[in-house]
């Protein structure tokens, strides 16, 4: 490959990937944000709720990458935000019991060269006092934190942004458009394979109805690590119909 059709296969690349700000508090950081993901040649903003992006705080800080803030979306809901990729990143600077396998922006750039052929991805950004809910996070393929001191580990958003955006403007130079991949199934898809697993395992009396969400977490870690296509999703909706008929005898939860 030429080094100009090598030039083209990264821009097509970046067209690809989405910068998600979930209600993004300060106008002046969304602007501080188009301006990073324009150094980085990424074009595409997601805002999801959040304030105002025509405020005169937004453009100043945009500076020649008002283009961006002008052709922002802007959608209700993060899962409406991420109907249409496969591969989701959610950023985050806490661990915890559902927030475990975090990866570092190296690793993660890693992850989506691994599977980028046929699939979009979207990095996810929470609000600057609060970041992303457990819910929220959840809904991503993979979690990812930037190391930081102990002392203080807070990022400004378009600081965060800006580091994983070089990471994946440094990353891509190694990627190629001839690589072969799989086409992973899509954020809708998984969603719905979520739902119907959720209400197939209260019916059958495995999840708990007081807090179905509890084990759910972890049932969408699992299918998280193992990276579905979409004949993976279409099997496993496929049992879970197959357990719903067979529940037709259910006389109530083993041992009871």
């Amino acid at each position: 490959m030429s080094s100009s059709e090598q030039a083209a296969a990264r821009v097509s690349l970046r067209e690809r990937i989405s910068v998600v700000l979930v209600e993004p508090q300060s106008p002046g950081n969304v602007g501080m944000v188009c301006r990073a993901m324009k150094n980085m040649g990424l074009r595409e903003l997601r805002i999801v709720k959040g304030c105002r992006l025509d405020h005169p705080e937004a453009c100043k800080f945009a500076v020649s990458a008002k283009d961006l803030l002008e052709e922002a979306l802007v959608f209700p809901s993060l899962e409406e935000a991420l109907a249409d990729t496969e591969l989701t990143v959610a950023t985050t600077r806490r661990h915890g019991k559902y927030r475990q396998e975090i990866f570092t922006p190296p690793e993660i750039v890693g992850k989506i060269g691994a599977n980028l052929s046929g699939n979009r991805v979207a990095l996810v950004f929470g609000r600057e006092d609060n970041g992303l809910t457990t819910d929220e996070l959840s809904l991503c393929r993979w979690h990812a934190t930037i190391p930081t001191s102990e002392e203080y580990g807070s990022l400004n958003l378009a600081q965060a942004v800006l580091v994983f955006c070089y990471e994946l403007f440094k990353g891509l130079g190694e990627w190629s458009s001839e690589r072969e991949g799989r086409g992973l199934a899509g954020t809708s898809d998984l969603e719905s394979l979520f739902g119907q697993m959720e209400h197939t395992l209260l019916r059958i009396g495995f999840l708990n109805p007081q807090n179905p969400a509890h084990l759910m977490r972890s049932l969408r870690r699992i299918f998280s690590r193992a990276e579905l296509d979409e004949r993976e999703v279409a099997i496993l909706r496929g049992m879970m119909t197959q357990i719903d008929w067979a529940a037709d005898q259910f006389r109530g939860k083993k041992g009871r």
